[in-house]
């Protein structure tokens, strides 16, 4: 690990002293900022959609619908990684661009160094813990009895589980390496994953005929490979701020603070954990009697992974704004440049919502060629349903855009509790209740009614949290914020 920086990547971003790589988020034009930071992190996001999407049309192709519906049940269990890796990842990140903002590079730096260990740790125990307990986790991931999609399920995480590390490390590290001012070299880190996996999976799957578990195997060396370069590169002297795993030291401090930071990143997705639980259930609880056939639930979880897929390809490139934004958001803030951060917000709100209602138009236009995508011989009962279901998913999809970015915004600001709010409302507060309620009443068409319904009620109370934040960036000196740990008065 110590030789690691002998190799590091170069690009034109590491030709500039890595000073003027920060700090040029406080002085360069907002919009030519937005677009050099987000281009880089929406091509990312969509080559890793898109690496997640082939995934599973190969999956779909090569082995059956059934192993879809597999897919869809390890889902909550890949999303608690994820959770993991945004609470360390974006916590890191947004601790760096604001303490980068402030003039703090040794504090930004021990935030890196403590990301590392945090995701490293992390992802071991979630490793060990997972092959322990693997048989009672399958017996609750919402599977209908008698499923054969569990069967799917259980060969597919024994091995995803041995790269929760990569996993972890790979995207949590991206996160890190975009908040010093490196966007390009964070899209290359998903290129390399991405471009392997896709490279992989067709060799796996319809070569070497490894089926879901050949899914696995490619996705695990992708992320290996990902990780080796992110590394690399904050191992080098590029980087503005250096992974310098000898000297590292915890603080109690500067771990808090990544905490408070990423919490609102991390009880959303863990939220998501739940919902994807849900619907699992759900689909088994309701479909055989919805579509008609004793394996209607199966049918029905393999077309809810779907419409996640297609749902997964549209929202990406809304992180990658987001993502884009975060270190100028955070930079500016720090700097108390709010005219900036009202720029910049403004900005990546207005192209989230036109690549959401973009979307919009494709799903309403078009749902049975995306479904064909994934399963040209699927099943008449899969056929029907999952058209009609991804209309009625996405039906608010243009409000997405506004809420992502304008949650991610208290973030910047130090306001965590309300970001966690705004993060929680479409996935928890409003959305599960809806969900039970629905399903009762309406079976399921009720559950997938839920969506649109959490999608309106939370865009409602995020206009008006958000309209309130913008009046008070209009004022010349910062307002007060929760204090966040490991900042100054913090008592941290």
């Amino acid at each position: 690990m110590s030789n690691l920086h002998l190799n590091t990547p170069v690009s034109p971003e590491t030709a500039r002293p890595a000073h003027h790589a920060a700090d040029r988020l406080g002085t360069e034009p907002v919009g030519k900022l937005l677009l050099q930071f987000s281009v880089p992190a929406i091509t990312g996001m969509l080559v890793n959609a898109l690496y997640n999407v082939v995934d599973r049309i190969f999956v779909g192709r090569g082995v059956n619908e059934t192993a879809l519906g597999g897919l869809a049940l390890v889902m909550p269990l890949m999303t608690i990684c994820m959770a993991f890796s945004m609470l360390f990842g974006m916590g890191a990140a947004n601790m760096i661009s604001m303490r980068l903002g402030q003039q703090r590079r040794e504090e930004a730096e021990l935030a890196l160094n403590h990301c590392f260990w945090l995701l490293s740790i992390t992802g071991l125990l979630l490793m060990i813990g997972g092959l322990i307990w693997i048989e009672p986790i399958l017996s609750v991931l919402g599977a209908q009895k008698g499923s054969a999609a569990l069967d799917y399920a259980r060969s597919y995480l024994r091995i995803i589980l041995f790269g929760s590390v990569f996993a972890m490390l790979s995207f949590g590290f991206s996160h890190c390496t975009r908040a010093q001012g490196f966007p390009r070299i964070t899209m290359l880190s998903m290129f390399i994953g991405a471009g392997l996996n896709m490279l992989l999976d067709p060799l796996f799957i319809f070569v070497f005929h490894w089926g879901v578990e050949g899914a696995a195997w490619a996705t695990i060396l992708s992320q290996c490979a990902a990780t080796l370069w992110l590394l690399s590169f904050n191992r080098g002297k590029s980087a503005v701020i250096r992974l310098r795993l000898t000297r590292f030291r915890p603080r109690l401090g500067t771990i808090t603070g990544i905490l408070a930071f990423g919490s609102s990143q991390f009880l959303l997705q863990f939220v998501m954990s739940g919902v994807q639980l849900l619907y699992n259930a759900s689909m088994g609880w309701y479909g055989a009697a919805a579509l008609g056939v004793s394996n209607g639930g199966d049918v029905a979880l393999s077309g809810m992974n779907i419409i996640a897929s297609v749902s997964l390809f549209i929202l990406m490139p809304i992180f990658g704004i987001n993502q884009g934004a975060q270190p100028i958001l955070g930079y500016n803030y720090g700097a108390k440049r709010f005219d900036r951060v009202r720029s910049a917000y403004l900005r990546a709100v207005a192209t989230a919502s036109g690549i959401c209602i973009a979307g919009f138009l494709l799903v309403q236009a078009a749902p049975q060629a995306l479904v064909g995508l994934f399963a040209p011989a699927g099943s008449p009962e899969l056929l029907y349903f999952t058209p009609r279901a991804m209309r009625t998913v996405m039906l608010l999809l243009p409000l997405n855009g506004f809420q992502i970015v304008s949650a991610n915004v208290f973030v910047v600001t130090g306001r965590p509790k309300i970001a966690i709010l705004l993060s929680l409302l479409r996935q928890c507060i409003v959305l599960i209740p809806c969900m039970l309620l629905f399903g009762v009443l309406w079976g399921l068409s009720g559950v997938i009614a839920a969506a649109p319904v959490a999608d309106g009620f939370s865009c409602i109370l995020t206009t008006l949290m958000i309209s309130l934040e913008l009046r008070k960036l209009r004022v010349p000196a910062v307002h007060e914020a929760e204090p966040v740990p490991g900042s100054p008065g913090s008592g941290a």
